[in-house]
């Protein structure tokens, strides 16, 4: 199966520290996934890496022949993907916006009967977790819902390395087991799905608009 893994950030930069801590905690999971589950593939998505241009626009509101070639890669990548892990620092008691902003360029049908994670970290002595609030709601419109596991990651400047690792092998353990009570639900869900998806497509048992959202209303 393949996996992405989303880094929910735009700073190249938390002080006084200089690199990314969604770059670490996002190899961090990168690397747990890899390790535990060899025979599945995973891939980093950093918004860093990527053209969305200076004004917004989806993907899905392109003509087909004229999808900005970063934002077709990542649709294709987004729908050969069996699952996704959501990598977010907190903005507001929110999600990030930077993330809030690559997924907003998606539609549902991408990520639909699929399951993801929610990753969030800080800083300080909370780890994100209020972010993952809203994240719930978020993910499930998309349609990947998130296993009921989370992984909050306080201190993440102190946890993690710039390679995604602790600094002892009885703390990368630690976290290795604490991580891998979200991941294990990932893998299981993402394999019953893909099982299901293959034997009976989704989208035949439902009628999916065409036009406009207001096709799934109720009726008058």
């Amino acid at each position: 199966m393949k996996f992405l893994v989303f880094l929910g950030s735009v700073r190249e930069s938390t002080p006084p520290r200089p690199a990314r801590l969604g770059a670490r905690v996002s190899l961090a999971c990168e690397s747990l996934l890899k390790k535990v589950y060899p025979e599945h593939e995973v891939e980093i998505i950093d918004p860093l890496d990527l053209n969305l241009g200076d004004i917004f626009k989806p993907e899905f509101a392109y003509s087909r022949k004229q999808v900005p070639a970063d934002l077709k890669q990542l649709a294709d990548k987004i729908a050969e993907a069996d699952g996704y892990v959501m990598v977010s620092p907190e903005y507001n008691h929110s999600m990030s916006p930077a993330l809030a902003h690559l997924l907003n360029h998606f539609g549902s049908s991408l990520f639909s009967y699929k399951p993801s994670v929610i990753v969030t970290y800080s800083a300080g002595q909370w780890g994100g977790a209020r972010a993952a609030v809203s994240m719930r709601t978020f993910l499930s419109e998309l349609g990947c819902l998130p296993v009921s596991a989370m992984i909050h990651v306080p201190n993440a400047a102190t946890v993690f390395n710039e390679e995604g690792r602790t600094n002892s092998k009885e703390a990368q353990d630690e976290w290795d087991s604490y991580m891998n009570r979200t991941m294990a639900q990932l893998v299981w869900w993402a394999e019953g799905a893909k099982q299901q998806r293959e034997s009976l497509d989704p989208n035949s048992l439902i009628q999916t608009f065409q036009r406009d959202p207001s096709q799934r209303n109720a009726p008058k």
